[in-house]
């Protein structure tokens, strides 16, 4: 009797201590082995400080209760007992010699499914029937109760469950059964043995978290390994678990410059003098310049406004018309030559626009030194004699201002280095009123305008 009682307030004090992990889906199965102890009313009803007096119980000092249960869903589960017993007490000490047996089967409920899961103690009530034999007498009855479950790890552990039996029959003594005992759940696999079952475990093959649903985290920086970009290393959330050392916002494996803050568009590299080149590239790092120089300035060395990479003349300060060159007065250069027009030789035939033999050759000199001076610039004027009216002479001399400009384009010239205008019988070189005169007057004069 003393054994059972050190049993039971053994079992109450490890409900302290205990880590409860009650039988669920995972571990639908549970056996338990142990001792059950029978006191017989003597009164009506439910008397606690009779069932609390344990020195009427009746136990027998071996195994005497067997049970086998299976967990459904919703905290029910089903649970079978069979018990053996020795009465020699009903009323008084060694009033009776009878051998008691009992087969129950119950519904029980998890009482944490209500209150909440406490993390250390796990209770249960229980409804059910029985079959109890005493002595020669048999007969049905309704079982009720409460009870507990207490583990020692996630399959081992402690039971302890206290019934009523009130009989159908009232030729039967009604009683309380009280048992401890070992109890021992299973059914759950657990491939990779890391604690989550593998019917919850997204990683059944690799030992891995809780938190993670049974994944790994190999680096332990609270990125589970399949979204870890960088599984093998300690890293940040916000870089899919890799490291910034420069703490730039670009992950150390995407980073070009790891220990020096930047910017991600330069793929972690600084640029201070924002410049476009980043600094370990850059010859200039603290002067805005060009890609194309290294990062550098351009030069001005003859500080005309034009870089030394578009300067033509770099030792010269000149225009930008002219790529930095110095602007040159044709003007005076033609004057240099002695040429200041084109203007005696270029003849026409009265009343035509077609060149007086001869012209041609005069043309095709003009045209070696203009091709000699490129960029000069010449206006080509029409003149007429004072044959005709007005009118007609005016039209006339632009065809033959137009007829020499048809000729030099034709030849190569650029049309932008030449503006033509007729000027009728105006600025007259000779009289009108000799035939030598007027022949000098049917002309065309190409003057240089830059």
């Amino acid at each position: 009797m003393k054994r059972l009682k050190l049993a039971v307030m053994a079992l109450f004090a490890f409900v302290a201590v205990g880590n409860i992990s009650a039988q669920d889906e995972n571990n639908r199965w549970a056996i338990s082995a142990g001792v059950n102890a029978i006191d017989v009313y003597n009164a009506p009803g439910i008397d606690l400080a009779d069932w609390v007096n344990t020195e009427d119980w009746n136990i027998l000092p071996t195994i005497s209760r067997i049970t086998v249960e299976r967990y459904f869903k919703k905290g029910f589960s089903l649970q079978l007992a069979g018990s053996m017993n020795k009465m020699e007490w009903l009323e008084r000490a060694n009033d009776s010699d009878l051998l008691y047996w009992s087969i129950d089967a119950a519904v029980k409920y998890d009482i944490n499914r209500l209150v909440g899961e406490t993390g250390w103690f796990d209770p249960f009530m229980h409804i059910g029937a029985s079959y109890v034999t005493f002595g020669e007498q048999d007969g049905g009855a309704l079982n009720f109760g409460i009870g507990f479950n207490t583990w020692f790890n996630d399959n081992l552990g402690l039971s302890f469950q206290a019934s009523s039996k009130r009989h159908l029959d009232e030729k039967f003594r009604t009683h309380y059964q009280t048992s401890v005992g070992v109890i021992v759940k299973f059914g759950g696999k657990d491939t990779d043995g890391d604690e989550v079952y593998d019917k919850d475990d997204a990683c059944p093959e690799v030992a891995g978290l809780k938190e993670f649903n049974g994944c790994p985290d190999a680096d332990g920086d609270g990125v589970k390994d399949s979204d870890d970009a960088c599984p093998n290393v300690a890293g940040l959330a916000a870089m899919n678990g890799c490291p910034d050392s420069d703490g730039d916002g670009v992950a150390d494996k995407d980073d070009m410059c790891v220990n020096e803050a930047g910017t991600k568009a330069n793929k972690g590299c600084p640029d201070s003098d924002g410049d476009g080149v980043v600094d370990k590239d850059d010859k200039c790092p603290s002067v805005s310049g060009d890609a194309e120089n290294g990062g550098c300035p351009w030069p001005d060395t003859d500080g005309d406004g034009i870089l030394d990479k578009d300067d033509k003349c770099i030792n010269e300060a000149g225009s930008a018309s002219d790529n930095g060159c110095p602007v040159v007065s044709y003007a005076a250069k033609f004057a240099e030559l002695g040429i200041t027009a084109f203007d005696k030789n270029i003849l026409f035939n009265t009343g035509k626009a077609n060149f007086k033999s001869g012209v041609t050759v005069i043309l095709e000199g003009m045209l070696e030194v203009l091709n000699e001076y490129p960029k000069s610039e010449f206006a080509v004027r029409g003149y007429t004699d004072s044959t005709g009216s007005e009118a007609l002479n005016l039209r006339l001399s632009d065809k033959r201002a137009n007829a020499v400009r048809n000729f030099l384009i034709n030849n190569g010239i650029n049309a932008s280095r030449l503006t033509v205008k007729g000027f009728g019988e105006e600025n007259p070189v000779a009289p009108n009123n000799t035939s030598a005169g007027r022949a000098q007057n049917r002309r065309v004069e190409v003057k240089v305008t830059n």
